[in-house]
């Protein structure tokens, strides 16, 4: 720590959230260096004074900054003619609720394949995109559901039991136009994954 003071290099805080669970804040710099006390004072190098906190962590408050993020200009496009294609509804449970309802990229949007057509999509509900995208659920060529094995012999609750394990060796539910089906060479490229992850 005296070094880091004395060349002034960014260090590193893990502020302590609850046991065994960190945030880092960075960068800080060592601005006092008190050896008869054995302490230290750093401060952060905030990008602006406006977002710069106090430094109670033990004290529950709310804090926001704003942070630079890439935005999918194509996603509500790409959303929009998924959901349409699926008449609104999860190609797996065959959930109506539009507000509950994403269109899963079958290969991901950052992959040179991953481009945002309706075959490279399919409709899902918010619980069945996670588990997709976790590698929980693949969708195999033909378009049956495949839940993981280690999720068909677990036992929870009525979530589990009802919404992943009892759509195993279920059909997904397929365009009516052959241009908006699921391309199936992507989904073997997809269902790979799945089955390597398991």
């Amino acid at each position: 720590m005296r070094a880091a003071f004395e060349i002034a290099v960014p260090l590193i805080y893990f502020n302590g959230i609850v046991p065994s669970q960190y945030t880092p804040i960075a960068p800080i710099y060592l601005t006092h260096d008190d050896p008869i006390k054995e302490r230290v004072e750093f401060q952060v190098a905030w990008p602006t004074a406006e977002i710069k906190p106090d430094f109670d962590f033990d004290e529950p408050a709310r804090r926001y900054a704003t942070r630079q993020a890439h935005y999918r200009l194509h996603q509500q496009r790409f959303r929009e003619n998924v959901l349409r294609a699926y008449s609104r509804q999860c190609a797996v449970c065959r959930l109506r609720e539009v507000p509950l309802l994403q269109a899963a990229h079958i290969i991901g949007d950052t992959e040179s394949r991953g481009t945002a057509t309706v075959a490279n999509g399919i409709a899902l509900c918010a619980i069945h995109h996670l588990a997709y995208d976790r590698n929980l659920l693949g969708i195999a060529p033909d378009g049956v559901v495949h839940i993981a094995t280690r999720l068909l012999h677990e036992i929870d609750g009525p979530m589990l039991k009802v919404g992943l394990q009892g759509f195993h060796g279920s059909p997904i539910q397929i365009p009516r136009r052959p241009r908006d089906r699921p391309d199936p060479e992507l989904l073997e490229i997809r269902f790979g994954r799945f089955r390597d992850a398991a």
